[in-house]
């Protein structure tokens, strides 16, 4: 089950390893994340209760406000990775 997870989304898992180190361990998933998406998968789990599309972006938008109250913690070397982004992304990225 793992291995065919794998090898389904190869393509997307290996660009994730083309990134240097300090890139990868600033956009792998952390615990705020997997958070941020229980939130969501909970306030989307009973759709009819949502007359539209508006509805549910609204009621998202509003969660995402508020998890975002809650992330107090900075993402660990988070300098370093946007100097790799500059880099590799050339003027993109506004260097810290």
């Amino acid at each position: 089950m793992i291995q065919a997870a794998w090898e389904r989304n190869w393509n997307e898992l290996i660009e994730f390893f083309n990134y240097p180190m300090d890139i990868r361990k600033a956009i792998y998933t952390t615990n705020a994340i997997e958070s941020l998406n229980f939130s969501l998968r909970k306030i989307t789990r009973n759709k009819s209760s949502f007359p539209d599309d508006d509805s549910i972006y609204k009621v998202m938008y509003l969660a995402i406000r508020n998890a975002s109250k809650r992330w107090t913690m900075p993402i660990r070397n988070w300098a370093l990775a946007v100097n790799q982004f500059a880099i590799l992304f050339d003027k993109r990225v506004p260097i810290c």
